[in-house]
């Protein structure tokens, strides 16, 4: 209430001398007339100035989500291609993707802890890790995480964040990084299809053709190494980890809804403690059966193995919790830009042909991911955008009539006059 005063009380000041200047004679009126207008205009320079500052503050706020959002991209898009190729660096002396996927996903413990450290900086009532962790808890339901909960809403999250990895890492074997990051792609495409069937969301025609954009690519970019059996598995394989990544994400939405920061990075170390316990047997039973077989742990590249890992938390967690500090649209930009960078490696690094059909692909599925990143309410958007050109348009007609005639009119009085004065 004391900040509307604030503003009310110049035009409160305005108005009172014009309700004493009717009292008095005409002369001081007469003097006196101007005040009102003074008053008004220096009422006016000090709202604009306001509106001015509110306007500065507001542009400086975008800017700097913005500049955040560059950051976030740069660092999605460096984490994922780094991530990639050096998946496939690591593949050439340790063959095997189960286990570095084992490996990279007890990583996950870490995201509970980074997000309780920076609850104590930012938050202004700090709680004790114990505390924090019960009320994360809640995101699970009323009794709080128990053994019929992790197995019921963890485990099967679980499972398909080590199947959408392991598909994933097992494809980079079969064929080049460009071909799956493009084709990972088309997850979100899958998302959407999922979303409308499942979740009876929103239909969107343009998200239909996003979807038959990224279907006809996944068959162009088979067609461009001539349907042969290593790159059709290879593709196949990508796509059963965008299918994967997709039931992810519209289960997690079906069973347990949104989830704020806390209660994801706890759902991720949850995740990571399922791993340990029921995933550790199967790297092991490989080992043994030597489906994944090394001679000896030196031989292990344990620095690639470590690189890798970090660099896919760092991805997770900048997709998880970059939402915070920029838009959501830009930071999925960074996983397209992931594709050229991942492109000029390959080109370098490795004996890809990027022959029309391919390069054709790639286009059609990058655009069908964009078009996923339209907003729902881009066609009012549009159509209040339209509107208000067209009626600028009209606007600007008239005025330029009104100009034309003004202009005749002061000819025409300009020639008068001096047709009179010849004329006597």
């Amino acid at each position: 209430m004391k900040k509307h005063s604030a503003r009310v009380a110049p035009l409160s000041a305005c108005n009172s001398p014009v309700l004493t200047l009717t009292k008095v004679e005409g002369d001081e009126h007469s003097r006196e007339s101007p005040a009102p207008a003074e008053a008004q205009m220096q009422a006016g320079v000090e709202v604009s100035g306001r509106g001015n500052r509110c306007c500065w503050k507001c542009s400086v706020t975008q800017l700097k989500k913005f500049f955040w959002g560059v950051a976030v991209v740069l660092g999605v898009c460096s984490s994922w291609s780094g991530s990639t190729q050096l998946a496939k660096l690591t593949f050439k002396k340790f063959d095997a993707p189960f286990t570095l996927t084992w490996f990279a996903t007890n990583w996950n413990f870490l995201f509970f802890p980074l997000y309780y450290i920076g609850h104590v900086f930012k938050s202004a009532e700090k709680q004790s890790p114990k505390q924090r962790y019960r009320e994360c808890c809640r995101f699970f339901g009323d009794s709080g995480l128990t053994m019929k909960v992790f197995f019921t809403k963890a485990a099967p999250f679980g499972v398909l964040w080590t199947l959408t990895n392991y598909l994933y890492l097992h494809a980079i074997k079969k064929i080049n990084t460009t071909d799956v990051s493009v084709l990972f792609c088309c997850n979100k495409a899958f998302v959407f299809l999922l979303s409308w069937i499942v979740l009876r969301d929103r239909f969107m025609g343009v998200r239909i053709v996003a979807a038959i954009l990224a279907i006809a690519g996944i068959v162009m970019m088979t067609y461009a190494d001539g349907f042969h059996s290593h790159s059709v598995i290879g593709i196949a394989l990508v796509v059963g980890s965008a299918s994967m990544s997709a039931l992810y994400k519209v289960l997690f939405k079906l069973l347990l809804g949104s989830a704020k920061f806390g209660e994801a990075a706890l759902f991720l170390s949850v995740l990571s403690v399922f791993n340990v316990l029921f995933i550790t047997c199967i790297p092991v039973i490989l080992y043994f059966t030597k489906v994944e077989y090394w001679s000896s742990f030196d031989v292990i590249p344990w620095g690639n193995l470590c690189g890798f890992s970090i660099l896919l938390l760092t991805f997770n967690i900048l997709l998880n919790f970059g939402i915070a500090i920029t838009y959501p649209t830009l930071i999925s930009l960074g996983i397209v830009l992931s594709v050229p960078v991942n492109a000029i490696v390959d080109h370098y690094t490795s004996e890809i042909v990027f022959n029309s059909v391919r390069v054709i692909a790639i286009v059609i599925i990058g655009l069908g991911f964009l078009l996923l990143l339209l907003p729902e309410e881009w066609d009012v958007w549009l159509m209040k955008l339209l509107t208000r050109l067209k009626v600028r348009k009209k606007e600007e007609i008239p005025d330029g009539n009104g100009d034309i005639v003004s202009g005749l009119q002061s000819k025409s009085r300009r020639t008068r006059p001096s047709m009179s004065s010849f004329a006597h």
